[in-house]
């Protein structure tokens, strides 16, 4: 019988990493197919399995060995009372009892390792994985498992077996990856506003030099010439380069108001996207929490402290009566 915290795991895997693969060029088992697993993901899955089954095995020899040993020190004589057929069967009861409680904790405990390498490599890439708890209990998903293990692991003769460590990629760009890019779209926008604010106000500045210089050479003309005609001349010379100034000026003016417009519109745009995915974020935290897993673990880990507390009250008792 297939290990039902394998069977797990592989459904686990099978609700919430793997997408649908299309490539009809792959020939895998019709089961693998019905997963919806790539090449990859396949070779990965066999590898657990029989990781799985070698320490089944190993479990259930070590059961046959408790019953053997019954038979070998208990199992000597012709004769029986219902006591003593009773008292070895409550031994026999606790150890094998004791190995398959062992098992099955070992097992959980492997599996939570295995979802933490695929929690951490998914975090990476700003994801975070859902699970279906119900979808564990699916006896149809449960019979396919079962069915594949019975072709003894026996998946494409091509397979390329990568020879680095694997690691997990996604299969789509999330909300967080998307935000990321149009904030940081919204920060080039930005840079390239300043950077042309900073060019028009060095223009306006250079303005000013002309119109300093200008007026510099109009006094001294003043001063040196008396010809009212050829100041008046020059006046209006200056009048017309003020104008024209002016006109200069208050282009520029309102282009740099554009621009500040621009950059403000932009900065409200970055606010808005970085609302966006903190609001996201704690969604997808909110949804989280709401899971029957979260609140599994949650509830273990209460009754943990709760021991704790009780065995350190007790611990405290004994010494004190010492």
């Amino acid at each position: 019988m297939l290990d039902p915290n394998v069977n797990a795991l592989y459904l686990i895997l099978e609700t919430f990493i793997f997408a649908p693969c299309h490539d009809k060029t792959l020939h895998y088992p019709a089961v693998m197919a019905d997963f919806g697993f790539n090449e990859h993901h396949q070779n990965e899955v066999i590898n657990y399995m029989r990781f799985a089954r070698s320490k089944r095995a190993l479990r259930l020899k070590t059961i046959d060995s408790c019953f053997q040993d019954l038979k070998d020190s208990r199992l000597i004589e012709e004769t029986y009372t219902v006591d003593e057929v009773s008292d070895m069967l409550d031994g026999l009861q606790v150890l094998v009892r004791g190995e398959v409680e062992m098992e099955l904790i070992n097992t959980a405990h492997t599996n939570v390792l295995l979802l933490r390498q695929l929690f951490s490599q998914a975090e990476k890439f700003y994801l975070r994985l859902q699970t279906d708890i119900s979808e564990l209990e699916n006896r149809e998903l449960l019979e396919q498992v079962a069915e594949f293990e019975k072709t003894d692991f026996k998946p494409n003769s091509k397979v390329n077996q990568e020879s680095s460590k694997p690691k997990l990629a996604p299969l789509n760009e999330g909300v967080s990856e998307l935000l990321q890019k149009e904030i940081s779209r919204l920060q080039e926008d930005n840079d390239k506003l300043k950077a042309r604010l900073r060019t028009l106000e060095s223009q306006a500045m250079s303005a000013l030099d002309d119109k300093s210089k200008a007026e510099r050479a109009l006094k001294d003309l003043q001063k040196s010439q008396g010809d009212h005609q050829e100041i008046a001349n020059l006046e209006g010379t200056v009048a017309a380069m003020q104008a024209d100034f002016e006109k200069t000026l208050n282009a520029n003016v309102a282009s740099q108001k554009d621009l500040q417009d621009s950059l403000v519109s932009a900065k409200h745009d970055l606010l808005r996207v970085q609302e966006q995915l903190s609001l996201a974020e704690k969604e997808l935290e909110k949804k989280f929490q709401q899971t029957a897993a979260y609140r599994n673990m949650k509830e273990i880990l209460t009754k943990k402290n709760e021991q704790i507390k009780d065995l350190r009250k007790r611990l405290q008792r004994y010494e004190s009566d010492e």
